[in-house]
């Protein structure tokens, strides 16, 4: 693996809405139409309830994963959404340094649980979750949106 550092970065910056939208735009070449974006609103991904972590080798941009809450803030459920990494440096394990780091930035938060959602035409993403603790579950708690179509999956934390 290539060294690489990962930093929590406002999602306001360039580099953090440049690895956000290249991977809602990888989502909709993988399964069509827009998405679900209009089910991210790009401001929970900010403190102090949110975050998105930046992976970058150098001053290059590898990879990226936002982090938001949902439900009730009383039950410290929270969201990883859009791990992405740059395609030519897949397999690598930056994946895996990027969920390592959220789950340890969310135990920081106070979140208890956290949830995902992917889809059949992500399977190395279905392998990643499911060969590092993620349990698939039928549905997200109520009131959370998941996509129809979603796997799901959760881990304590």
């Amino acid at each position: 693996m290539i060294p690489i550092t990962v930093i929590p970065e406002s999602i306001g910056t360039s580099g953090a809405l440049a690895l956000l939208y290249a991977a809602s735009d990888e989502l909709q070449q993988r399964y069509g139409g827009e998405g679900d974006d209009k089910h991210l609103i790009v401001d929970e991904l900010r403190p102090p309830r949110g975050l998105f972590l930046v992976a970058r080798h150098e001053r290059d941009l590898v990879g990226g994963v936002g982090l938001r809450s949902i439900c009730e803030p009383a039950l410290h459920f929270a969201e990883v959404k859009r791990l992405w990494v740059r395609p030519d440096l897949r397999r690598e394990g930056i994946g895996l340094v990027l969920m390592n780091e959220i789950e340890t930035h969310a135990k920081e938060l106070g979140y208890v649980t956290l949830f995902l959602e992917t889809g059949p035409a992500q399977p190395e993403a279905l392998t990643l979750y499911q060969s590092h603790g993620w349990v698939e579950i039928d549905a997200y708690p109520a009131g959370a949106f998941s996509h129809p179509r979603a796997r799901r999956f959760t881990k304590d934390l």
